[in-house]
């Protein structure tokens, strides 16, 4: 089948979706913005107690329910203590690499609604003034957050309503290249994520539904092996769509989608991902299929978890992953095609 998506819209959905802060556990800024998309579509969405949003489409067959599960939360930050001269520690959410998160910017989110920027920093931040500056390991305990304001002692960044647990979002820097290439960080999962709305927008306007009844699942832990713990009532395949992975021994680029055969934990489903890799098929996707080591997804913290589900996993394949990642939009097309050919079983 000849697919065609909507492109533009997935570009502008993504740096939307990729500008809202939602670091793991972080939910409050983002799903807003899933609704007001949803709503675009003339779709709902509802919430678990974990406020993991869902977006639900009937099928051309009800009897059977499969779930896509696209992670909203990213990397981030929390306030751990405050130094006296006023620099903020910071302990992380999820596999952060402080290495690439030197000279950043970041927002401390306080709980009573203030946001405050600030450089992340090692604390021995510069080669004129420290003897190791070069070699000083990038870790929570050398890495600081010297806010953006006239702070001078830990009082004084308390006055500013800061406290201890308080979130710290990282700026995404999204760009888009003119021949197709695009950086971001966080790519991993708000471009998985904009592919959810590019599919319903391309179900939208050329009146279809999924063969099955099909949920759309945007959970806020997956960074922290939680995401996929909790599967709503009835769900037996679980598809997350997450990035794919490039190095030595892959076989992914960033033209084309990655089916994961196995992660840190476990193969995926057998039957689920030889129909995953025929999809591709016979949607003619450029596409790969690999194991990856450093890596995991919600479908296996579902199965983890002890759901009665088939789980399996694939995405567009990015550089740099954890880091300023980048992609290709042939990559994002072709997880577009899969995904498509997955929902209407062709």
């Amino acid at each position: 089948m000849d697919f065609r998506f909507d492109i533009e819209f997935f570009k502008k959905c993504f740096a939307d979706i990729v500008s809202v802060p939602s670091p793991v556990g972080f939910y409050s800024k983002l799903n807003s913005v899933i609704e007001k998309y949803a709503l675009s579509f003339g779709e709902k969405v509802t919430y678990d107690n974990k406020s993991t949003a869902y977006i639900t489409l009937d099928g051309e067959d009800n009897e059977k329910t499969v779930l896509i599960g696209a992670h909203a939360d990213t990397l981030g930050l929390v306030v751990r203590t405050v130094d006296s001269d006023g620099m903020i520690r910071v302990r992380q959410l999820g596999g952060v690499n402080y290495s690439n998160l030197e000279g950043e910017t970041a927002t401390v989110h306080t709980r009573d609604g203030r946001e405050y920027t600030g450089l992340l920093a090692c604390q021995s931040h510069s080669v004129h003034v420290f003897d190791d500056a070069r070699t000083a390991e990038r870790n929570e305990n050398t890495m600081i957050l010297i806010l953006d304001e006239d702070v001078k002692c830990k009082d004084e960044v308390r006055a500013l309503g800061i406290l201890n647990g308080d979130f710290i979002s990282i700026d995404p820097r999204c760009q888009f290249t003119e021949n197709g290439y695009i950086k971001s960080r966080f790519i991993d999962d708000k471009a998985a994520v904009a592919c959810c709305f590019t599919m319903l927008k391309y179900f939208k306007d050329n009146n279809l539904k999924p063969k099955y009844k099909t949920i759309f699942a945007f959970p806020y832990s997956e960074e922290i092996g939680l995401g996929g713990t909790y599967v709503p009532e009835g769900v037996s395949e679980y598809i997350a769509l997450d990035i794919g992975l490039i190095g030595p021994g892959y076989e992914g680029s960033e033209r084309a989608v990655s089916i994961c055969a196995k992660d840190a934990t476990a193969p995926y489903d057998y039957e689920l991902t030889t129909r995953l890799i025929n999809y591709a098929k016979s949607a003619k996707c450029d596409y790969a299929v690999d194991i990856f080591y450093h890596y995991g997804t919600d479908g296996n913290a579902a199965m983890r978890a002890g759901n009665n589900l088939r789980a399996a996993a694939f995405g567009m394949a990015v550089y740099c992953s954890h880091g300023m990642e980048r992609t290709h939009i042939d990559g994002i097309e072709n997880t577009l095609k899969l995904l498509a050919a997955y929902l209407l079983d062709i």
